[in-house]
């Protein structure tokens, strides 16, 4: 049996993850502590939020914040590009769901309703000040 790479399963992921995340949001946007009997509560959703600064891995030169959503084998994540412009406002460039396995990983870019679904959460969270939390704490370490 040929195992299949982080390439060809990424669409698949992605596809499958965006979706528990847009009815969550959803659900959060019209009551905060509203859960779904299957997938939870937005806020507990994934694992970590936090924002990788430049330069932390080879040839990374710019730093993202990075919403993980599982860790280990395989991992999956959202990687969100973009500039803080104040302390409650920053500017999202791009989005990418990455899907990684042990010594491989895959990205697909955000687009559409999936770049737009990453610009509200990433708005959100620009506003109640965890992007700049996050990008001061890793100035910190």
């Amino acid at each position: 049996m040929v195992e299949k790479k982080c390439k060809d399963m990424v669409k698949k992921a992605k596809s499958n993850r965006l979706a528990d995340i847009r009815k969550l949001w959803e659900l959060w946007k019209s009551d905060p502590d509203a859960v779904d009997p299957d997938l939870g509560n937005f806020n507990e959703y994934g694992l970590s939020f936090d924002y990788v600064a430049p330069n932390t891995f080879n040839d990374q030169r710019r730093g993202y914040w990075r919403y993980q959503i599982s860790y280990g084998g395989p991992s999956e994540e959202i990687r969100f590009y973009g500039e803080m412009t104040e302390k409650y406002s920053a500017v999202l460039d791009r989005a990418e769901f990455w899907y990684l396995d042990w010594f491989d990983g895959a990205k697909s870019r955000l687009a559409g309703k999936d770049h737009e679904l990453a610009q509200e959460i990433f708005n959100d969270f620009a506003g109640c000040g965890t992007l700049h939390a996050t990008h001061q704490a890793s100035l910190r370490e």
